[in-house]
């Protein structure tokens, strides 16, 4: 019987990593998964997940790769599977790493760059998705039924895509330091602080550019898993919000802003900000 199943590698097997490959292997017959982190600590997977030998190794073996690497070894992994990506469909979840620079280390290759967020510890995700150059709407379909996998997904101009890693990449963040800030209870968050939140997103989502239609989305979608997180998780308020908060990156910048007493829409303009002098090293 011949095996029918894509074939799905993930490179880098951290936090988000490993919500990817364990969502994707959830789905019974779709797929087979390959995955590979140089923290061989990482790599104790369940054995209906397959560990390649390597990067090298990872690529050859899948049709479609997922580069979920930290972004100080993007560069150097890119150099590792150069000439052997030339048929594979790549999916980039690294914030501030353009298509274009993908393409330019890789050659013309397809390319699909995505931004998820914290909410794929529950399957509520929020992910945007563009493709690059080379990247046919077939690989924009194959990438957006990945993704749905983990929560919710939304096709963006990838001109708006450090917009979005400042509005549903770091926003979960805004929402774990107003619960805090505001003593709120995670199994009893009334109503109007739900409003309140995702009024604040939203106006933040029109200020950086996006449509009212794709404003709302995001900003409703990305309260209400934030919310769910607290709930589901446990995890006090401070604890979630220094997961989602890398040294240096998008949302440390937006919560020195929230620390000051700015708002939220001051905020995301400061994340925006450290996600372009991100993209340009």
């Amino acid at each position: 019987m011949i095996d029918t199943r894509k074939n799905i590698g993930v490179a880098g097997y951290g936090t988000m990593g490993q919500v990817i490959g364990q969502s994707l292997v959830l789905q019974e017959g779709e797929f087979n998964i390959y995955v590979f982190d140089k923290d061989k600590n990482k790599l104790d997977v369940p054995s209906d997940i397959n560990v390649a030998k390597g990067i090298k190794d990872l690529v050859e073996k899948t049709d479609t790769v997922i580069l979920a690497v930290k972004p100080q070894d993007f560069d150097r992994v890119l150099k590792e599977i150069k000439g052997r990506a030339g048929n594979k469909l790549i999916i980039s979840i690294a914030a501030g790493i353009s298509t274009k620079h993908i393409e330019k280390l890789l050659g013309a290759v397809r390319v699909i760059r995505v931004m998820p967020n914290i909410g794929a510890k529950i399957g509520e995700s929020v992910s945007c998705l563009c493709k690059g150059a080379f990247a046919t709407d077939e690989d924009l379909e194959l990438t957006q039924e990945l993704f749905n996998c983990l929560g919710s997904t939304r096709i963006i101009d990838e001109s708006m895509m450090n917009a979005a890693t400042a509005i549903s990449g770091s926003g979960p963040a805004y929402v774990f330091y107003f619960a805090e800030n505001n003593s709120l209870d995670p199994e009893n968050i009334p109503e109007h602080a739900r409003h309140d939140m995702m009024r604040r997103l939203e106006k933040a989502a029109e200020e950086l550019g996006f449509s009212t239609e794709d404003a709302a989305f995001l900003a409703a979608n990305t309260v209400s898993a934030s919310i769910n997180l607290l709930h589901k998780t446990k995890l006090p308020a401070p604890e979630l919000r220094k997961q989602v908060t890398s040294k240096g990156g998008t949302t440390e910048a937006a919560l020195e802003i929230l620390v000051k007493g700015g708002t939220w829409t001051d905020a995301a303009v400061a994340a925006l900000k450290r996600a372009e002098k991100l993209a340009k090293g």
